[in-house]
């Protein structure tokens, strides 16, 4: 048995050498960015320390097997690599980046350590921590760090990876960087690059300006990485709240989470001699006129209410780019608003930002693009022999594009349901099972009432339900497809 066993080992391992070789390379990135966090607490001699090293050593034995393994082996990526790769990346990155949780001071059980890793490094921002001001300084780092990293990971995946793999009508946005053959092309590594100097300049511009505002240097820090990351992790159990008395704050706060929501590839452009890139973007500007939209609506609703003007105004600002942007902050108990503002909030969980950004959610081109096919369908009622082009920022809807929106699309809303029925088989009233799955599937962060709303958080929850939030998490940020074609007997008949 052993005989014939081994001969399909080494074939596997052969097949599908490519993929572990850039996982232990992940892995090595991971490992690297631990050392920050492991320096702070060793020059404050704090004992969680250890509990960063043990996780530095445990993931590095990781690489170093996964590279021997993998010796000699050439990097060549087939189509059915990717969507492997995609996946494992994501999991095994959120299940190394869980140790220093479990062996530091917090001393997670592995379910709620994979939980915060996983909620970490999607860039959803649910959290099961409470007392997060009685942290140490490098865990804190570390919560900043896992968001800022998924969030450049989200960015190169939706660049580089997404529309290669066809996924959600992805297609649409597809750059030069997504001309995959049989080999990762070198255009690959000068996007990347000029993304990563993109997402730090703006990360340093959100910390720097944070630490004006009147924040502390580690909560400008961390508040700066999960800003841009759309993430949401904040250094306080009241999320951005401890600085409600503080409107520059919040105002800024608005500005970088905004900032992160939108194309990161028309940032390049514009800074490459297209300073119109963004505003000529229909996907911006639809972003923008939402957003514009939704502020005025319940800003206005809030005055009715008796509240001061431009109180109102930054409150249902920053609560509303936060929640669209899918980054998680919440300033205020949004669900005291009122009804409209609590159904608001629950339709906009469900949209995100730009295609090429940090944000989760359905993405603004998805919703944009329907209402072109409604117009054209309706269009075709009245006009039954007409032939009408579908057009979308200046290209043509192919076939393609509208089969892979319409069934992401469907998918979506069957993960968020199905995910509800489950959270409610384990006892989770309607309002938690459903807001909770569709804040999991959106990468939104809070949910509604009070047990995971903006008020409160997901510790009380059964492990089962975390688990499935979980799983939750992990489809939506992979675009639901890039999984869901793993679990179908073709793909592997291949």
């Amino acid at each position: 048995m052993a005989s014939f066993r081994l001969p399909q080992f080494r074939h596997a391992l052969v097949s599908w050498a490519p993929v572990l070789k850039i996982l232990a390379v992940l892995w090595l990135v991971l490992a690297s960015f631990m050392v920050l966090p492991w320096l702070v607490l060793m020059l404050e001699q704090d004992p969680d320390a250890w509990a960063f090293g043990w996780s530095i050593l445990i993931v590095m034995s990781s690489v170093v097997l996964g590279l021997m393994l993998t010796q000699r082996v050439p990097i060549e990526l087939k189509p059915r690599h990717m969507f492997v790769l995609t996946t494992l990346s994501w999991v095994s990155i959120c299940g190394f980046a869980s140790l220093p949780l479990i062996l530091g001071a917090p001393q997670l059980s592995f379910t709620d350590a994979v939980f915060e890793s996983v909620s970490a490094i999607t860039t959803t921002g649910s959290t099961i921590l409470v007392g997060i001001e009685r942290l140490s300084d490098g865990l804190k780092l570390w919560r900043g760090m896992m968001q800022w990293l998924g969030g450049i990971g989200i960015i190169v995946m939706a660049i580089a990876i997404l529309p290669f793999l066809k996924v959600g009508g992805m297609r649409l946005f597809q750059t030069e960087s997504s001309d995959w053959s049989d080999k990762v092309m070198p255009r690959t590594g000068g996007i990347a690059k000029a993304t990563m100097t993109v997402y730090g300049g703006l990360t340093l511009a959100a910390m720097i300006s944070y630490w004006l505002g009147g924040m502390l240097p580690l909560d400008a820090v961390v508040h700066g990485m999960t800003s841009l990351a759309t993430g949401g992790f904040a250094n306080s159990d009241a999320s951005f709240g401890t600085y409600a008395d503080k409107p520059l704050l919040l105002w800024l706060g608005s500005l970088f989470m905004l900032s992160g929501a939108l194309p990161f590839v028309l940032y390049i452009r514009s800074v490459r001699g297209s300073p119109t890139a963004l505003w000529c973007d229909q996907q911006v500007r639809g972003l923008l006129w939402l957003l514009l939209m939704v502020i005025a609506l319940l800003t206005g609703y809030l005055i009715a209410q008796g509240r001061p003007a431009f109180d109102a105004l930054t409150q249902v600002t920053f609560n509303v780019v936060s929640v669209v942007t899918t980054t998680g902050y919440a300033s205020d108990d949004y669900t005291l608003w009122g009804p409209l503002a609590v159904t608001a909030f629950f339709y906009l969980t469900f949209v995100g930002g730009c295609s090429g950004s940090t944000s989760g959610g359905m993405k603004i081109f998805r919703f944009q693009v329907a209402i072109v096919m409604l117009f054209n369908q309706l269009r075709f009622l009245v006009h039954t022999n007409g032939v009408f082009a579908q057009r979308y920022n200046g290209s043509v809807l192919t076939d393609e594009v509208v089969r892979g929106v319409v069934a992401f699309s469907f998918f979506f809303f069957l993960t968020v349901a199905g995910l509800a029925l489950g959270l409610a088989m384990l006892g989770l009233d309607f309002v938690t099972a459903l807001s909770g799955a569709a804040t999991a599937v959106a990468n939104v962060g809070p949910g509604l009432g009070d047990i995971i709303g903006p008020a409160g958080n997901f510790a009380t929850l059964p492990d089962a339900a975390k688990w499935l939030l979980c799983a939750g998490m992990l489809m939506g940020r992979l675009e639901i497809l890039t999984v869901l074609v793993l679990l179908t007997p073709m793909f592997w008949r291949k």
